[in-house]
């Protein structure tokens, strides 16, 4: 494919506007909450579900401790167990000890939190008798959809994984995918649709890996549906949650992995990893949380890799995130404030590029708006001379990626008493976090050496 064909791949705004979230959560809670499991049958009695003191503002406050902007609640897990009053089951929170809508309230809590909502919605549901039966399930599953759409507020991503399996009548459903989109999209037309879907592509795996160079733009056929659903977890097996990317899918996006590609889209990242090992709520994890050195690795592969982070952290079976999962989120929130808290080039005596530019100076990069630095050729020298010597251990660069992703390879230099090359990176996309040894300079030069036609770089910090 030609070069050119490439950087025409560009985001939809809703892409853009997800991907700006860069840290969210997902919060997995439901009847596998109060039953101690991960998947659960669908035979489960609704009066199982009986939190003592649900708490969604506790929820939202412990979130934003950690930096977080968004979150995601499985209003439907496998089981059929609907955390909303639905008019389409019995097998719903109304018909428990604790009859409150869970997603109305958490709704109020995200607006007063100031936390962008979403919503899981799993189409498989080992629960509903119809299930298995073609168009009165897809009918069933789209009038619980069009509750959801409907009536709590702005939705910024609707997220279903692949997972089908048998119903009670021991058949499986064929989904009608188009169908499920076209709903979301007359009612939430800004809302990404999340893995099985076509605006956001699941990583691979749910422990957090992240490849070494990250593409957004991608054969069209990622988003089979089909495909999604076989390489996605099949069984409750512990060991799919710790399995890292395989080695045939690490390059997806290279020119020579796209030269015989037919069709292209732009389907960017989501990194989905359990600050526990499991995904709902298990007393015997309480000492199983990820360690602080553990999840800021993670912030910053995925964040720094061009990527989103969205970090399960499941409500207990008081309905309220436990202590120890509060504690490591204002650890996380405190340390990358720490870290990136303060821009150190803030003192900049000049900054040039070694050629043309397209109307887009080198000086765009410091005010960290829409402008942007753009040359014309391929390759290009940016350099910063600062007023005075600072200390850095990172250096966060982006791209503007409402003109594609273009960078295939640079290298940063600092200045100390002679340029020192410090950093080698492929891909750049939406964000790169740039982690070295640390250095005293008083200058940085950063070289795009490959590039699909004319490089763009939106913003540069050193931390």
């Amino acid at each position: 494919m030609d070069v050119n064909e490439l950087v025409e791949i560009r985001p939809q705004e809703r892409q853009i506007a997800w991907q700006k979230l860069e840290f969210t959560a997902f919060l997995h809670y439901g009847m596998n909450t109060f039953t101690n499991s991960e998947w659960g049958s669908g035979k489960e009695s609704p009066s199982l579900y009986n939190p003592s003191c649900l708490d969604t503002d506790q929820w939202c406050e412990a979130l934003k401790a950690a930096g977080i902007r968004a979150c995601i609640l499985t209003a439907k897990h496998h089981d059929g167990f609907c955390l909303w009053n639905t008019n389409f089951t019995d097998h719903s929170i109304m018909y428990s000890p604790k009859p409150v809508d869970v997603v109305e309230q958490l709704a109020a809590s995200s607006e007063k939190y100031g936390l962008k909502l979403g919503l899981y919605l799993s189409p498989w549901d080992r629960h509903e008798s119809c299930y298995g039966s073609g168009k009165p399930y897809d009918d069933f599953f789209c009038g619980q959809l069009e509750e959801l759409l409907t009536r709590y507020g702005k939705l910024y991503s609707l997220w279903f994984d692949g997972a089908c399996g048998e119903g009670p009548n021991g058949k499986k459903q064929v989904y009608d995918w188009e169908r499920y989109y076209n709903l979301i999209r007359r009612h939430q037309n800004d809302a990404v649709i999340a893995i099985s879907g076509p605006d956001v592509r699941w990583i691979g795996n749910e422990a957090g890996a992240t490849r070494p160079s990250e593409w957004s733009v991608v054969p069209a056929r990622m988003r089979d549906t089909g495909k999604i659903a076989e390489n996605s977890q099949k069984t409750d097996d512990g060991s799919f949650r710790e399995r890292l990317i395989r080695w045939e899918d690490e390059d997806l996006g290279s020119r020579e992995a796209l030269k015989n590609e037919k069709e292209l889209v732009w389907y960017p990242a989501e990194v989905d990893v359990s600050i526990r090992p499991g995904w709902f709520y298990h007393p015997n994890e309480n000492d199983k949380v990820k360690s602080l050195e553990s999840l800021l690795n993670i912030y910053e592969r995925s964040i720094g890799g061009n990527a989103v982070l969205l970090l399960n952290v499941p409500p207990d079976t008081e309905g309220r995130i436990h202590i120890e999962d509060c504690r490591r989120l204002k650890e996380l929130g405190e340390k990358i404030e720490g870290i990136f808290g303060e821009n150190l080039l803030k003192d900049v005596l000049h900054i040039s590029s070694d050629v043309e530019d397209i109307s887009h100076p080198a000086e765009n990069i410091l005010k960290n708006d829409e402008s942007f630095w753009q040359p014309i050729k391929e390759k290009a020298k940016l350099e910063i001379i600062l007023a005075k010597k600072v200390k850095i251990s990172c250096l966060v660069i982006q791209e503007q990626i409402r003109e594609s992703q273009r960078i295939e390879s640079f290298s940063i230099y600092a200045k100390t008493d002679e340029w020192q090359k410090i950093y080698t990176g492929t891909t750049v996309g939406y964000k790169k976090i740039c982690r070295f040894n640390p250095v005293e300079t008083s200058g940085l030069r950063i070289l795009i050496e490959e590039s699909r036609i004319s490089p763009t770089l939106r913003f540069a910090g050193a931390y």
